[in-house]
């Protein structure tokens, strides 16, 4: 016998006892109890399930030995701190890319300061910006970070209220995440995004409902359109890839050695999972520099009030992740305890960051100052003076549109001018 039933509608269920003692020839009440124990047994099925489910998606957070706190503890406070960190993250599987890999690694560590800091990578397609944030993510533990790859425009204001907070997330290609870059944008500047929704409560009732999630948080993005997400790129630090030959050949090397077997994959997940355990030994602490009034941006800086603010973060970001090295100091009115940034964090600090800030004070784009400094070496390797446009993509391999766009950013920054042989002179 087959038949559709809905086993919480009571007067579907006793026609369909019926319809059985009949068929079958048994009391009504044995029929009865068999749907009963069957509802039941359906229910903590569905039950079950829903555990099962929950259970799956729930990350575990990994708890370290004592063995294992004992050796972070003991790296975070060894001598060349930041070069022996720069060398893990080498042996963690990052080629070349020396400069950025650490950059990104402490922009990542800030998540857990009070005024995270955000990166984005720039480059051309296929040069390795979304390998390089995920492989340096990868030595962040999983609890902390939050992958993107498409999200819907209103998915952020349903997160719990503190879910995101002191989070890292990781958005593959900014391209594909444009819905939402506002929300996002708004957990940078105000560390908290708001949302007033229409609700129908159970007796049908309207009501107006606030959805409001909690940062801070550390954004990361890929693009290769640096000038289309000028309004992320000012709360950012941008993050140039190499592309030079130099790190070609490395990146190439490294893929042959791949190839042919002979990379250690253990010696790199052994390398990723003790940075992890480095970062679970981080605990929020507040971070001052008494040297911050000292410190000052040359005059030529764009839009130096933001610019400032990011250079006295990542002060405190170096300053953070040396935490196991600097001794606790206690506010003598409130009792907060806190840490102090030191000359060596300043020194450390500038000599990191000295490239990035110079280039987020240019008024070209770092695409276009690449392409400036290749042309100039051109032109100094063969004393020449003026070009076509065409002997230069030859020889620097651009394509034509991109070279259109770089030589109008070029023109109007009169770095250089068309002559009337169609010529242009630097």
């Amino acid at each position: 016998m087959r038949h559709s039933i809905d086993l919480y509608n009571d007067n579907m269920v006793e026609k369909f006892v019926r319809k059985i003692a009949e068929r079958i020839e048994i009391g009504t009440s044995i029929a009865r109890k068999t749907l009963q124990e069957l509802t039941s047994a359906l229910e903590q099925y569905r039950i079950d399930e829903l555990a099962a489910a929950n259970q799956t998606d729930e990350i575990l957070v990994k708890e370290l030995t004592a063995d294992e706190e004992k050796a972070a503890i003991k790296f975070l406070k060894s001598k060349d701190l930041l070069s022996k960190t720069n060398d893990l993250i080498g042996q963690s599987g990052v080629i070349g890319e020396e400069t950025n890999r650490l950059l990104m690694y402490l922009i990542f560590t800030s998540r857990k300061t009070n005024n995270p800091l955000h990166c984005i990578s720039l480059g051309s397609s296929g040069v390795g910006k979304t390998h390089l944030q995920s492989k340096v993510a990868e030595l962040i533990p999983d609890e902390d970070k939050v992958e993107i790859t498409v999200l819907s425009a209103n998915a952020f204001y349903y997160f719990n209220r503190t879910e995101l907070r002191n989070k890292l997330i990781l958005i593959e290609d900014l391209d594909g995440a444009e819905s939402v870059l506002y929300p996002l944008r708004e957990l940078q500047s105000k560390k908290r995004i708001t949302k007033t929704v229409v609700h129908k409560d159970k007796k049908g009732t309207t009501k107006t409902i606030h959805l409001t999630v909690e940062g801070p948080i550390s954004v990361a993005g890929c693009t290769t359109q640096e000038s289309v997400y000028e309004d992320n790129s000012n709360r950012s630090f941008l993050l140039y890839i190499d592309e030079s030959e130099e790190q070609d050949k490395k990146i190439m090397q490294y893929q042959r050695l791949l190839s042919a077997g002979k990379v250690n994959n253990d010696d790199e997940f052994i390398a990723a999972r003790f940075l992890r355990d480095v970062q679970r030994m981080l605990k929020p602490i507040k971070v001052i520099n008494p040297f911050a009034e000292y410190l000052e941006l040359p005059q030529s800086v764009f839009k130096p009030r933001r610019t400032n603010a990011h250079y006295l973060q990542f002060i405190e970001a170096v300053t953070f992740y040396c935490q196991w090295q600097r001794p606790k100091k206690y506010d003598e009115q409130t009792g907060e305890e806190y840490i102090e940034t030191t000359i060596e964090d300043i020194k450390a600090a500038n000599q990191l960051i000295i490239e990035v800030l110079l280039r987020k004070s240019d008024e070209i784009t770092g695409a276009c100052r690449n392409y400036l400094e290749e042309l100039k070496k051109y032109l100094h390797t063969n004393n020449q003076t003026t070009f076509t446009a065409l002997e230069i993509r030859r020889r620097l391999k651009v394509k034509k549109t991109t070279q259109w766009r770089y030589h109008k950013q070029l023109i109007e920054s009169y770095y250089i001018k068309k002559q009337k042989r169609k010529k242009v002179k630097l």
